[in-house]
């Protein structure tokens, strides 16, 4: 036995004698699988705790901000809104682009985003305008 597993072992003990770990609290719960498929074996433990502790890379917050303003976008009624909303995600687009060296794929597909966009602010609840 190697001395993390014989402190982690002493540790489970301890907190079953003190009663703060009762396994009964945790009989028939299913257990929370992470798909952790693409992160390298040896940073997989780094991940887990920089998680635990509450911290998202940059990456995954700003998808996430991209992710909302999208929906914005798309629900908005507000020509203007739209417009709004659209201008902060071509600039969040810009800060990605930036801080990754290249540009993202959307903003690379000119033509496809002048046509997402042109089909944003031309429908409204699923109805063509004009």
């Amino acid at each position: 036995m190697d001395c993390l597993s014989f402190l982690a072992e002493q540790k489970i003990n301890e907190a079953l004698r003190k009663g703060t770990l009762t396994p009964e609290r945790l009989k028939g719960k299913p257990l929370k699988f992470e798909d952790d498929s693409f992160v390298p074996a040896e940073l997989k433990m780094a991940y887990k705790i920089l998680k635990n502790s509450g911290y998202l890379p940059p990456e995954v917050t700003e998808r996430r901000e991209v992710k909302q303003l999208e929906d914005l976008i798309e629900h908005s009624e507000d020509e203007h809104e739209r417009l709004r909303q659209m201008k902060k995600l071509q600039i969040l687009l810009m800060k990605v682009d930036a801080r990754r060296g290249f540009r993202s794929r959307i903003t690379e597909q000119d033509e496809y985003y002048r046509q997402v966009v042109e089909h944003i602010t031309t429908h409204k609840g699923g109805k063509k305008d004009g």
